[in-house]
């Protein structure tokens, strides 16, 4: 579904072809499911619709159960929701940061505080007009790219669709530029740069895919003391269990669409689930791309509420 743009802002999909030419996205997933599918439609026009519209005191007793649950279930998704931080890149304004090169705020930390655990300073999406030049972020803080579509050049390093750069903190932006034009992610942090830490970049073409859990696969980009930046590729239908965060977790759409509980994630929305939170729930129907940041291994929560870590094939 098209959601407006900020006022005074023009946005195309991420993966609209029109937007620039590039090579089509290679990852599979389907097209978005009918809002009601056939085959519920009558169950939805007549059992409940009975006991909704239905007179007599049984009737009207029966009714009040199901609607009390129901507000129930909304006011604890409505909970769950509020602990979390979600951005619809449709909705928000852009920044002119150079000529021809602008930003979209998608979390911002608040200042004057300490940063939880795998907590941004910020993150965004950059955009670059064709031939625009950009002298890049705050040298000072640790920088991650990821390319969301088109090509870009940091100095003379050319990087491609679906493309990671990670720069430590103390490393000298490079200037970021592109000739067709391009749409980046950049997620600055405040993590200290090791001691001899230098520049790394994870490129698309070379890198594998590694089964993680039935119908998904996944990418470790970077890791450190338990935190990962990730790519998942999840075949429609696939799904998470309850698990928690210890540190944020941040998810961008890629492709596709993704339920975190109960909130719909299309491309180029973005959610951070802070540490403490979880989700009860991830799911998608039509298979997703999805980058995330957060912990390497989950914490699944089981029944009667024990939880157990998600091994995976980190390496």
């Amino acid at each position: 579904m098209n959601r407006p743009a900020a006022a005074g802002t023009s946005i195309h999909r991420l993966t609209d072809p029109r937007t620039m030419s590039s090579a089509p996205l290679p990852l599979h997933v389907e097209l978005p499911p009918e809002l009601v599918h056939p085959e519920l439609e009558p169950l939805l026009s007549d059992p409940f619709a009975r006991v909704w519209g239905a007179d007599g005191s049984d009737h009207a007793t029966q009714s009040g159960r199901v609607r009390k649950r129901l507000l129930e279930r909304l006011m604890a998704s409505r909970a769950a929701a509020s602990a979390m931080f979600t951005s619809r890149a449709q909705r928000l304004a852009a920044v002119e940061l150079a000529p021809g090169v602008s930003a979209r705020t998608l979390y911002e930390a608040q200042a004057g505080r300490a940063l939880r655990p795998g907590e941004p300073v910020r993150a965004r999406l950059i955009e670059l007009q064709p031939g625009a030049l950009w002298p890049g972020p705050d040298a000072g803080q640790q920088r991650e790219w990821l390319v969301l579509r088109g090509s870009a050049c940091m100095g003379e390093e050319r990087l491609q669709l679906r493309d990671y750069h990670v720069a430590p903190a103390g490393i000298a932006s490079r200037p970021v530029g592109s000739e067709a034009g391009a749409w980046l992610f950049l997620r600055e942090s405040a993590l200290a740069a090791a001691a001899g830490a230098t520049p790394c970049t994870v490129r698309d073409v070379d890198a594998s895919w590694i089964d993680h859990a039935p119908g998904i696969r996944w990418r470790v980009l970077w890791q450190h003391e338990g935190q990962a930046a990730l790519l998942y590729h999840a075949q429609p239908g696939a799904a998470i269990p309850w698990h928690t965060h210890g540190h944020d977790e941040e998810c961008l759409m890629l492709q596709g669409e993704l339920f975190l509980d109960d909130v719909l994630l299309q491309e180029g929305d973005y959610q951070l689930a802070p540490a403490g939170t979880g989700h009860r729930s991830t799911e998608t129907d039509t298979g997703a791309v999805i980058y995330a940041h957060g912990d390497l291994e989950l914490e699944v929560v089981a029944q009667g509420g024990s939880s157990e870590m998600l091994r995976t094939g980190a390496r």
